[in-house]
């Protein structure tokens, strides 16, 4: 309820990501404003593409705009998925659906002299 309060009062709106979350600057401070999100659902840090991550976090000074050419190596930003129905499970995780592959009998446990 305070953010909402000193985004109502003091926040000016800077932009929007493809998720939601809205960004905002403080008004009338001219010198290192306060840059802050306000999430669009979940709480979650790893929401936020790497573009307005740099620029709450001022290591860039532009706002971004959306309209960044990416490399063609690049994967779409994806938000941390842990808990999550589509959260990454290993062949052979216990969470992983399906039977795990059979043991090749290669261990041996280290036996004290």
């Amino acid at each position: 309820m305070g953010t909402s309060l000193f985004t109502a009062l003091r926040g000016r709106l800077v932009g929007t990501d493809p998720y939601g979350n809205r960004y905002f600057v403080e008004r009338g401070v001219n010198n290192a404003p306060r840059r802050w999100v306000l999430y669009n659902g979940e709480v979650e840090a790893s929401k936020i593409p790497p573009e307005w991550h740099a620029w709450l976090h001022h290591t860039v000074d532009e706002i971004p705009t959306g309209n960044r050419k990416g490399y063609s190596w690049e994967k779409p930003h994806l938000p941390n998925l842990t808990g999550t129905s589509a959260a990454y499970k290993p062949p052979g995780s216990l969470a992983a659906k399906g039977e795990r592959p059979r043991v090749t009998g290669d261990y041996e446990p280290w036996q004290p002299s």
